[in-house]
């Protein structure tokens, strides 16, 4: 794959020309609406041909490897060879770069065939499955959703269930809930009974426990409840996790942060899902939701007290719409990266690209006059997020939410890694 940036006054057909493929090619693989219809600053994945190498006499398969920037066992493994020390003059190889093994995971929060759908959509490049979300209850109890057509997608696409609890909803924070949880060993001991029951009548493989705003004070609570959730769960064969607020230092203080301890995490879990967006919150100012300047502070200080093999790096993929001037309070359009396409051609908007954030934006005026600032995720910003995963030698990415269509992400995650399937 490579990224094409669309000048003013290209058109598809000239962009296909220059890269030596067809209009229809670039289209599908971008799924463009209207591909007669571009606008300046419009980030493009461009499916470029396989790379192949006759061998010529005396050429070895080290030489090309490190030609093409590859491996012995990645050519050898590409091309079906079985003794790479006889290798035939003339045979034409297809080369294929290095990529990095790495797990990935989706959560959903759409359920019943919806979520089905989307799990068959994008299941081949997943390594997990998290639905969202089980929500613990005072007496220990679980509020459960609808999961039996997910699960069966999961199955099928040889994607990995988790089940995820939860202590807060859209209405309540949880802090209160979780406190009353965490003070109790009783009630602790009778939830883990019935996520275990859970995890046994439904298939899942593992536990993901996404507890937040719990108050500073219960922080050595949780971290005791996790202790006490690995040593139910893994003599059953399970695995189990955590989501952790994006942290830039041990000190940090605020409700979101102060109980999540890091260190202790990274030593008890199996591993952690690093949720590295909302920096443009929806009831916020405009800005972009995942900046990878800001990630690079949390990775920075995660990567310090928690091993780099236990860490997923958390990928947003959805866009959001904001009026100007901003007002306190006043909430922005969420939807997909595909939607914020169809509206700066819609409304003739250049695509600027900030270099720090490595996120791209837009502003608009709509049909009523009203000014709008729009932050996405395109081509760009996806790659330079697999390159920080690379980077920093990460267990894998992690994404937040299914249900907003991002093609350009798959096929780029694809062209970038190598998906580990754990069934």
């Amino acid at each position: 794959m490579q990224i094409h940036v669309v000048h003013p006054g290209e058109t598809l057909w000239l962009i296909a020309q220059r890269y030596g493929i067809t209009v229809t090619q670039i289209a599908t693989a971008n799924q463009l609406e209207s591909p007669s219809k571009l606008v300046s600053g419009l980030a493009l994945v461009i499916p470029t041909p396989a790379r192949t190498h006759t061998i010529r006499p005396g050429e070895n398969l080290s030489e090309i490897a490190q030609r093409y920037n590859s491996t012995i066992e990645e050519i050898s493994k590409t091309n079906q060879i079985q003794n790479p020390d006889m290798i035939l003059s003339g045979t034409t190889l297809s080369i294929s770069h290095h990529k990095p093994v790495i797990d990935v995971n989706a959560y959903t929060i759409n359920t019943e065939e919806t979520g089905a759908r989307e799990i068959q959509e994008v299941g081949r490049y997943l390594t997990y499955w998290m639905p969202f979300v089980y929500t613990i209850r005072e007496d220990g109890g679980l509020n459960a959703i609808d999961d039996t057509e997910m699960l069966r997608s999961a199955a099928a696409e040889r994607v990995v269930p988790v089940l995820v609890i939860t202590n807060f909803s859209s209405t309540a924070a949880g802090s209160s809930l979780a406190h009353t949880v965490l003070a109790s060993t009783e009630i602790q001991e009778s939830l883990l009974a019935n996520i275990l029951n859970v995890i046994k009548e439904k298939g899942y493989q593992g536990l993901n426990i996404d507890f937040e705003n719990v108050f500073p004070a219960d922080r050595e609570l949780y971290n005791q409840f996790l202790q006490r959730a690995v040593d139910r769960l893994h003599p059953e064969g399970y695995t189990v996790s955590t989501a952790l607020a994006p942290k830039i230092s041990g000190e940090q203080r605020g409700l979101l942060y102060e109980a999540h301890d890091y260190a202790v995490h990274g030593r008890i879990v199996d591993f952690t899902v690093l949720m590295t967006y909302e920096w443009g919150y929806r009831l916020g100012p405009p800005q972009a939701i995942s900046p990878l300047n800001e990630i690079k502070k949390v990775l920075d200080y995660a990567v310090s007290v928690i091993p780099r093999n236990k860490i997923l790096f958390g990928f947003q993929i959805y866009a959001r719409d904001w009026l100007l001037p901003h007002e306190q309070g006043q909430e922005a359009e969420t939807f997909s990266q595909q939607e914020a396409i169809r509206r700066a051609i819609q409304y003739g908007a250049t695509i600027q690209y900030d270099p720090v954030a490595q996120s791209p934006f837009y502003r608009y005026t709509d049909a009523q006059g009203r000014n709008h600032e729009v932050w996405f995720e395109d081509a760009r910003s996806a790659q330079a997020k697999f390159d920080v995963v690379k980077d920093y030698n990460l267990r894998g990415i992690s994404y937040w939410v299914l249900g907003y269509p991002f093609p350009q992400n798959w096929l780029l995650l694809e062209d970038n890694f190598t998906i580990r399937k754990r069934r």
